[in-house]
């Protein structure tokens, strides 16, 4: 981990929020990928579903974005990751909101939703899935980390650990439904975005893939 994985991993207060960062900036793949996707096409990012902010600070730091907001329905979250925005002086740079993702924000440009999907009912990723594609700009592109029903020891793994991470109460509701690819790019494409699906595993046992969805730019 480099000096300024470490400097954000730093900005949060509360040592285990501390060893919870610097173990997901060391073996999450998805911060490195939503870089390399959005690294080249500069403009504003939402991030819906962003818990503590960790995703707008690492692009901030790989200078990735021309602007930042994410929105969580968690306030605790919000809290958190306005604390280490403060500590890190980039609270004027970096913005986070107590948001439902539902909720129509000014921001245009791309669009992250990194671990949400899954909480939803289906028809809640649908209606999230359109508000998402409402944001992106011309030229966006909307990035989603996913889990994809599938019959795979990767996917029993998945489902076991999000089980703990509703009992221990860091997720507020527990995974309700895991789409098929299917029942994501068929939206998608329907919205006239370009859909393309690569596995995300990573160094992690998970089930996890990353779907891409692009606007045609202008």
């Amino acid at each position: 981990m480099d000096a300024a994985l470490y400097r954000i991993a730093n900005s949060y207060d509360h040592w285990l929020q501390r060893r919870y960062v610097k173990g997901k900036l060391a073996a999450d793949p998805a911060y490195a990928a939503t870089a390399a996707l959005v690294m080249n096409k500069p403009m504003p990012l939402l991030d819906i579903g962003c818990g503590i902010g960790l995703l707008g600070q690492y692009l901030y730091a790989r200078g990735a974005v021309t602007g930042y907001l994410g929105v969580d329905n968690d306030m605790r979250k919000i809290e958190a990751g306005n604390r280490a925005l403060r500590l890190s002086g980039l609270d004027g740079v970096l913005q986070l909101r107590h948001s439902d993702g539902m909720e129509r924000q000014s921001i245009r440009g791309h669009v992250a939703l990194l671990d949400v999907l899954h909480y939803l009912p289906g028809d809640g990723q649908r209606a999230l899935l359109a508000n998402a594609v409402a944001h992106l700009a011309p030229g966006g592109r909307l990035v989603i980390r996913t889990v994809l029903r599938e019959r795979s020891w990767r996917y029993a793994f998945t489902r076991l650990s999000e089980f703990f991470l509703s009992a221990s109460g860091w997720m507020r509701t527990g995974a309700q439904h895991y789409p098929s690819i299917g029942e994501l790019r068929a939206p998608l494409e329907a919205s006239g975005l370009s859909v393309s699906v690569r596995s995300l595993h990573g160094k992690t046992p998970f089930d996890c893939y990353l779907v891409v969805a692009e606007r045609e730019p202008r």
